[in-house]
């Protein structure tokens, strides 16, 4: 027979933190080092307001993070708006094309623009004290060195390809639409 949830906790009682003997030292647990669980019930939800310093930081490394995998992903995102490229190359009528002609898919993008994701690493390192902010310093000049590398190449390649576009086998066409 099956039994109930009240009948298995009657039989099986819920041991809390302070029941439990810690085997090493036969002392008992900190309660303070188990990490909260909380149910699926609202009413089992711990209550008050969030630290809004958490949030910000939340928000900021989703940002970031979005921002990174958009700048990664752009020319190879399927979306209907996009057509396979970037917002910007989709209004100035560009578009990234294999040197075969065939529009980018993912992996594609990656291979040609990973070089950009440098600049949201260093986004995230503003929030790691200390380390971070050391890193900062060779992830910047790091990224600085990418762009210019990039931008000349745009500038002095007959075809206006970047390192990026020699690494995926790409270029960027002008498109009647």
């Amino acid at each position: 027979a099956l039994m109930t949830d009240a009948a298995s906790e009657q039989e099986y009682p819920r041991l809390e933190p302070d029941d439990v003997q810690s085997t090493a030292t036969g002392t008992a647990a900190d309660p303070t080092d188990a990490e909260p669980t909380y149910g699926d019930e609202p009413s089992q939800w711990p209550r008050g307001k969030v630290d809004p310093q958490k949030r910000l930081v939340a928000i900021v490394i989703d940002a970031v993070m979005i921002s990174a995998a958009y700048w990664v992903l752009r020319d190879g995102l399927d979306l209907q708006f996009m057509d396979r490229r970037s917002v910007g190359k989709k209004l100035t009528k560009l578009r990234p094309v294999t040197m075969d002609g065939e529009q980018l898919d993912m992996m594609g993008s990656v291979r040609r623009n990973w070089m950009f994701g440098v600049g949201g690493v260093m986004q995230i390192l503003v929030y790691i004290p200390i380390l971070g902010w050391l890193l900062m310093i060779p992830v910047a000049i790091l990224a600085f060195v990418i762009g210019i590398v990039e931008l000349y190449r745009v500038i002095a390649d007959p075809e206006g390809r970047r390192v990026g576009d020699l690494l995926a086998d790409t270029k960027v066409i002008e498109v009647a639409e």
